[in-house]
């Protein structure tokens, strides 16, 4: 049976905004020996899976500075501490990067991101009945678009490589679950 290891210290090696890394110490308890693992401390994340009334879904783009890229995602962004709940961040990130707004916003799964180097969750939302009801605010850091997408091509968009970021996969994983669980509460004109 695995057993858990024993921290002997922890020591935080610098803060840059978005996350700390941080080194612990700790014993394997098959080996008796000590090793190093470094850990990127953060908030939680979401993401939101906006659909309309009609059954599209939007979809943003936007420049990923890691990989030099523009990528096609659904609406996300980190916890914020003013919000308080993952809920209410995800009601805001939808409407800044959007400009929608949802008749009701579910929470559909929760993920560990990486738990190898990453101490956070993401938690994904599904939006019913999305509408526009604001001109996009996005931050000072952020440019975005967005586009209305059927829902029925999201899988071929996976499937293509039009859509690769891990966390947008892994939340339709989460829709196609509830979708299966919950079908006479998805029906779209």
């Amino acid at each position: 049976m695995i057993e858990e290891w024993s921290k002997l210290d922890s020591q935080v090696l610098g803060d840059y905004r978005v996350f700390r890394l941080r080194q612990d110490t700790s014993r394997s308890p098959r080996t008796g020996r000590e090793h190093h693992f470094f850990v990127l401390e953060t908030g939680d994340w979401i993401n939101v899976i906006p659909i309309t009334r009609e059954g599209q879904v939007v979809l943003i783009r936007q420049f990923r500075h890691a990989i030099e890229a523009v990528t096609l995602e659904i609406p996300g962004g980190m916890v914020d501490p003013d919000d308080g709940e993952p809920l209410e961040t995800a009601k805001r990130e939808l409407l800044e990067e959007t400009g929608y707004q949802a008749e009701q916003v579910i929470h559909i799964g929760m993920m560990t991101p990486n738990p190898a180097i990453l101490d956070n969750h993401c938690h994904t939302f599904l939006a019913l009945n999305a509408r526009p009801v604001a001109p996009p605010q996005p931050d000072g850091s952020e440019d975005i678009e967005f586009e209305l997408v059927d829902i029925s091509d999201i899988p071929e968009l996976i499937a293509s490589g039009q859509i690769t970021h891990a966390l947008v996969i892994s939340a339709f994983y989460f829709f196609d679950q509830y979708k299966k669980r919950n079908p006479k509460k998805l029906r779209f004109r």
